[in-house]
C-alpha cells in the first residue's frame, strides 16, 4: 500500500557521542525552561510507492557519493562559514532501498495510508525542502532546524493533520515544530 512509516528513535541510537550530546542539551533546555528532562527522539521516513520503497533521510555527508544515496539537497550544520567544510554538512536523501542503521532501535511507528497520488506528491516534496543551516532557527519559526523539522514539513506540505502526530510520551522532537511551522506559511500542493 503507497503511505509513509514515520519512525519515533531515540536520539543517538547506536552513537554515544550524538547520545551524550542529547542529553546535555535537554539537560540545559530543561533547566532554563524550568521543567523536567525528556527522552529526546529523531525522525525518519519510509515511504511505500507502487514502484518501490524509498528512505527519506537527514544525515552527515559521509563522501562524495551522494548520487548512490538520492541526494536531493545539502545544508551547512552549526554556521554558513563552517558549511565550507564536508564535516559540517548535512544531506537529504531520496533513497531507494535505502538504510536506516538506526532503524531497529525505533520505539513508535505511525502509518500514513497517503493513496499513490499523495505519496508520489510527498517524494517530490523532498528536493523542495528548506536547507538552512543545521541547528538554528534561521527560517524564525521558534526553534532549531533539523532532521525532526524536514520530517514534519514533508508530512505537514502532504496534507497530514498534524495536531495527531507527535513524539511518544514523555518525549521531545527538538525541531519538529519548526517543521510544522514553516510548512504553514506555504500554500498546499495540488494533489491528484
Amino acid at each position: 500500500m503507497p503511505g509513509a512509516d514515520l519512525h519515533w528513535i531515540p536520539l543517538g541510537a547506536g552513537t554515544r557521542v550524538v547520545q551524550v550530546s542529547g542529553r546535555l542539551y535537554e539537560a540545559g533546555v530543561a533547566a532554563l525552561q524550568r521543567r523536567p528532562r525528556c527522552a529526546l527522539f529523531h525522525t525518519a521516513l519510509v515511504v511505500d510507492t507502487t514502484d518501490g520503497r524509498y528512505v527519506v533521510e537527514v544525515a552527515p555527508i559521509p563522501d562524495l557519493a551522494g548520487e548512490s544515496r538520492g541526494v536531493v539537497a545539502t545544508g551547512a550544520v552549526g554556521s554558513r562559514r563552517l558549511g565550507r567544510l564536508r564535516v559540517f554538512r548535512y544531506e537529504v536523501r531520496v533513497w531507494r532501498d535505502g538504510v536506516i542503521p538506526d532503524l531497529v532501535e525505533s520505539v513508535a511507528t505511525e502509518r500514513f495510508d497517503l493513496g499513490a497520488d499523495r505519496t508520489a506528491a510527498l517524494l517530490a516534496l523532498v528536493g523542495q525542502v528548506p536547507t538552512p543551516v543545521w541547528g538554528r532557527d534561521e527560517l524564525r519559526a521558534g526553534e532549531m532546524w533539523n532532521s525532526n523539522s524536514v520530517t514534519s514539513w514533508l508530512l505537514a506540505r502532504s496534507g497530514v493533520d498534524m495536531t495527531t502526530v507527535g513524539p511518544p510520551r514523555g518525549g521531545r522532537a527538538p525541531g519538529w515544530d519548526a517543521g510544522i511551522e514553516v510548512a504553514a506559511r506555504a500554500p498546499r500542493p495540488a494533489t491528484g
